[in-house]
Order: structure tokens, then C-alpha cells, then sequence
């Protein structure tokens, strides 16, 4: 009979939540409104650090890139689960599928490349300060934000390699989204299958610097917290999401909309709080939003 690939071309069918009449307008909009956050709040903070030249340091061009990778996650799940309220569409071709894939698996490795640069950048500054603007060039800047999305689409890419040339034994896809995960599984034939060392190294560096030296200088331990405090939190968000999405599968009493539900947490939840804790933990940040808004009020006044 051949495999369902071999038979003609593939086309997949989420599985979706299960939407009871009636509810998928309002579902709709809490989708789109969470989807309007993530871009006008990430959208601010790239503007405002691109366009304000003081901000044209190391850990604010990061910031951008994290910014970059919250919008590529957000955007590669939020726009087809509208679809999926609003029109009921659960059906995906197969490219489609690997591209969702692609860019949600390299949202999250990107997320962890960009974080270990950005904790190498915090532990130069707390740890090396007079030697920190010899070290972090801009060209050594760049070169590090290269290489983590290079490593990232790397491995991405290896990931989904795996997919050439297997066949496939059905085309219903139990999630509300693609992964290398759930179209490996129907996969007819066996296939072969962190960057949280690197971080965890880095703080732990940093918080033997501190409690080393802010024995007999509390500014040091003040300047550690303001200097690590924003990556600390966002790393933490990311890295909890991550663990109720694995919590969530050991339960299997959950509801499979929870279930589901809790899968999409960190795609969501840290691009739509990310931009919220950039302006309340960074001062600099902070002021300069404060103080572009303000102008833009007193020229239209």
C-alpha cells in the first residue's frame, strides 16, 4: 500500500483545541490583543534603543536580539492560532509545517545562545569592569550575537534534517502547533535523535565576585543586581515556562486544551512580559521611553 507520503502529497491536520461554539470569536481576540502586546511592546523597546544613540551598548544591542527572537517565536504561532479560532483552519501543508517548525525550535534555542552571550557580557562587566570596553569591541559585540544565531539555525537545522527522505504514516498532528517532535512521531521508521551550563557558569562567577569583594563594598553587590537583575528574570521566565510545558506532560489527569494550553505558555508569556521587565529593571531603558513619549506629547501640544 505504500506510506501516506508516498501516496500523494502531505498535508496535515492539527488537532487544535477543542473550541465549543461560540467561542472562538472571543477566543479570536484574546489571541489577537496578546499578539498586539508582543509588537507594540517589543516594538517600543527595538525603536527607542535603535534610535537612541546612548543606548548603543553592549547589553541593550542584545536586548534587540532577544527583542528579534521573542517576535520570530510570537509570530510563527500567534497569526495561525487566530486562524484556527476564528475560521476553525487546522489544515497545514507539509512546507508550512516545517517552516512553523523551523522558527519555533529556533526560538527557543536562540533564546538560550542569546542569554549565554549576554550572561558572558555580565560576567566581563562584574568581573573584569576596567578591563570590560577592551574586551566587549564592538566588533567582538557582533561577532558573539552572530555565532549564538548561527549556532542556533545550526542545530535547528540538524534537528530537522532528520526529516529528509522518511516516511510518514498518517497526517493528524496531536498539538496546536508544528515540531520536529510530533511529525517525528509518524514517522514509519525509527530516526536518530545546553547552553544552560554556559549561563549557570556565568552567574555562578559572578555571584562568587560579589560575595568576594561586596563584603566591604555594598556598591559593588547594588551594581551586580542592577547589572544582572533584567537578564536574571527573563532567563528565569523562559526557563519556568519551559518546565511547566514539561511538568504539564507527566500529568496525565490534565485536560488535553490545558495540556495544550500550557505548551504555548512560553511562546507567549515571555515576548508579550519581556518588554515590561527591559523598562522596569533597566533605568536607562526606562528613562528613554519616558522621555521620547513626553516629547512627542509637548510637540503635539
Amino acid at each position: 500500500k505504500g506510506t501516506f507520503s508516498e501516496r500523494k502529497p502531505i498535508v496535515f491536520e492539527l488537532e487544535g483545541f477543542d473550541v465549543s461554539p461560540g467561542q472562538g470569536p472571543l477566543l479570536f481576540f484574546l489571541a489577537l490583543f496578546v499578539y498586539m502586546v508582543v509588537l507594540l511592546g517589543n516594538g517600543v523597546v527595538i525603536c527607542v534603543i535603535m534610535t537612541d544613540r546612548s543606548l548603543h551598548r553592549p547589553m541593550f544591542v542584545m536586548i534587540c536580539h532577544l527583542v528579534v527572537c521573542d517576535l520570530l517565536g510570537a509570530t510563527a504561532v500567534l497569526p495561525s492560532l487566530m486562524m484556527h479560532f476564528l475560521m476553525g483552519q487546522k489544515k497545514i501543508g507539509y512546507l508550512p509545517a516545517i517552516a512553523q517548525g523551523f522558527c519555533i525550535h529556533t526560538y527557543g534555542a536562540a533564546i538560550q545562545t542569546i542569554l549565554a552571550v549576554m550572561a558572558y557580557d555580565r560576567y566581563v562587566a562584574v568581573c573584569e569592569p576596567l578591563r570590560y570596553h577592551s574586551i566587549m569591541t564592538s566588533a567582538r559585540l557582533h561577532s558573539c550575537c552572530a555565532v549564538a544565531w548561527i549556532v542556533a539555525l545550526l542545530l535547528i537545522a540538524v534537528l530537522f534534517s532528520f526529516h529528509m527522505n522518511v516516511p510518514l504514516c498518517g497526517s493528524f498532528l496531536q498539538h496546536v502547533y508544528c515540531s520536529n517532535r510530533i511529525i517525528m512521531n509518524m514517522a514509519c521508521t525509527p530516526t536518530p535523535v545546553r547552553m544552560f551550563i554556559i549561563i549557570a557558569f556565568s552567574y555562578i562567577r559572578i555571584l562568587a565576585a560579589v560575595l568576594k569583594h561586596g563584603r566591604t563594598d555594598s556598591s559593588i553587590r547594588t551594581k551586580a543586581f542592577q547589572t544582572c537583575a533584567s537578564h536574571l528574570v527573563v532567563y528565569v521566565l523562559y526557563e519556568i515556562a519551559m518546565l511547566i510545558i514539561v511538568v504539564s506532560y507527566r500529568f496525565p489527569s490534565i485536560t488535553k486544551n490545558m495540556t495544550k494550553f500550557l505548551s504555548i505558555l512560553y511562546i507567549i508569556v515571555p515576548p508579550a512580559i519581556n518588554p515590561i521587565i527591559y523598562g522596569l529593571v533597566s533605568k536607562d531603558l526606562h528613562s528613554s521611553i519616558i522621555k521620547r513619549f513626553s516629547t512627542r506629547t509637548v510637540h503635539k501640544n
